[in-house]
Parts: structure tokens; sequence; C-alpha cells
């Protein structure tokens, strides 16, 4: 069974689509739904193995925020 997928599209990218008519821009969206689809599935069988909680990840991410903050920080000449 086929089931249809109706979204809404800004003007700018809409006439940018309509002037590559010979692009069928059905399937471009329907393979890049397909592949975020399978990337989301690699992800959640690597998280199925995985030993980290929520607590260990969201410890991760505040590390990787500072030090990315820092880097910004030095380059901005703060």
């Amino acid at each position: 069974m086929t089931q249809m997928l109706s979204v809404p599209l800004p003007d700018e990218l809409k006439e940018e689509l309509d002037k590559h008519k010979e692009i069928k821009w059905v399937e471009v969206a329907r393979q890049a739904l397909r592949e975020k689809v399978e990337a989301l599935h690699a992800v959640e069988e690597i998280m199925a193995k995985s030993k980290v909680d929520e607590k260990d990840a969201a410890r991760h991410a505040d590390i990787v925020k500072k030090k990315v903050w820092k880097r910004h920080k030095h380059a901005l000449g703060e």
C-alpha cells in the first residue's frame, strides 16, 4: 500500500524546484527519507548495545559544550 505525505514548501524553494522539471522531486524526497530512516536504524542498533546512560551522555555533552565554547571564545579574542 502507498501512503501520501504532504510537505509545505517556502515559495522560494518551490520556485527553484520548478526550474528543474526534469528532476523527479518525489523520488529525491523518497530517497532522502529512506536514507534518514536507515541512519536512524543504525543509531538505534548502536545505542541498543551501548552501556552509556542518559546521565553519562549529559555529562559528556556538557564537557563538549564547554570545550567548543572555549575554542570559539578564544577565536573571538575574548
